[in-house]
C-alpha cells in the first residue's frame, strides 16, 4: 500500500500562501488538499477557481480538490482548467453520481468519492470500481480544527475489506482531525491517504511535516 500526506491548505495563511505551499513541498507533501465550499452544501466559504489557478503557479504537487459544492458536475471543466489533478465530489451532493464521474474521467483525472460522517458507507460501495479513491470525513465538512470523530474507523475498514474481496486497488482518504497522536490509528484502521490542515500549518510547518512522514514511513 502507498501511504500519501496531504497538507490542506484551509489552514494555512493566506497572506503567505506560496511560501507555505513551497514549504510542504519540500518536506515531502504528496498532495495539496485544497477544500471548496460553496456557503450551501456546507455553512462556510472557502477557495474558488482563481485561488486554485494562482497557487499552480507556485507548485507542480499534485492538487487533490475536494469539492464541497452542491451539483459538483457544474464546475469539473472549470476546476480541470484551473490545475486540478484529482476531483473528490461528495455523494450526498450530486444529482447524478455516475454522470458526475464520468465527467471528471473524461478529463483523464483522478476521481474519489466523499461520505459525511452519517452518510452510510454503504452507498458508496457500489462505486467503487469506478473511482480511484474514496474519502472518509472524519469530522462534519465545513469548518476546521474539529475533533476527530473515531467511529468511522469502522466505514474505512468496510471500505477496505470490500476493495480486498473484489480485487480493487482503492485510496482511501481521511479528513478532520489527523494528528501525530492518532496517526497510526488511522493507519492501522485501513487509510492510506492522511489530510491534515492544523496539525501541519499552525507552528513550524517543516517540523510538524517531519513528524507525520516519520509514522507514515515506518509503515
Amino acid at each position: 500500500m502507498t501511504y500519501k500526506l496531504a497538507p490542506s491548505i484551509l489552514a494555512a495563511d493566506i497572506s503567505k500562501l506560496g511560501e507555505e505551499l513551497e514549504a510542504v513541498k519540500r518536506a515531502g507533501a504528496d498532495y495539496i488538499h485544497i477544500d471548496i465550499m460553496d456557503g450551501m452544501f456546507v455553512p462556510n466559504i472557502s477557495f474558488g477557481i482563481t485561488v486554485v489557478e494562482g497557487i499552480r503557479k507556485c507548485v507542480d504537487t499534485f492538487f487533490d480538490v475536494h469539492l464541497m459544492v452542491h451539483d459538483p458536475i457544474r464546475y469539473i471543466r472549470d476546476f480541470v482548467e484551473a490545475g486540478a489533478d484529482g476531483l473528490t465530489v461528495h455523494y450526498e451532493a450530486c444529482d447524478d453520481l455516475d454522470a458526475t464521474i464520468d465527467e471528471i474521467k473524461s478529463f483523464n483525472k483522478k476521481v474519489g468519492i466523499a461520505i459525511k460522517p452519517m452518510t452510510d458507507v454503504s452507498v458508496v460501495l457500489p462505486y467503487m470500481e469506478k473511482v480511484d479513491m474514496i474519502l472518509v470525513m472524519t469530522v462534519e465538512p465545513g469548518f476546521g480544527g474539529q475533533k476527530m470523530r473515531k467511529e468511522m474507523f469502522e466505514k474505512i475498514k468496510t471500505i477496505r475489506s470490500y476493495a480486498e474481496e473484489i480485487g480493487h486497488e482503492v485510496d482511501i482518504e481521511v479528513d478532520g482531525g489527523v494528528g501525530v497522536d492518532n496517526l497510526d490509528e488511522v493507519l492501522d484502521s485501513g487509510a492510506n491517504v492522511i489530510v491534515a490542515g492544523t496539525k501541519i500549518f499552525k507552528g513550524d510547518i517543516v517540523a510538524n511535516m517531519d513528524s507525520f512522514k516519520s509514522i507514515i514511513n515506518k509503515r
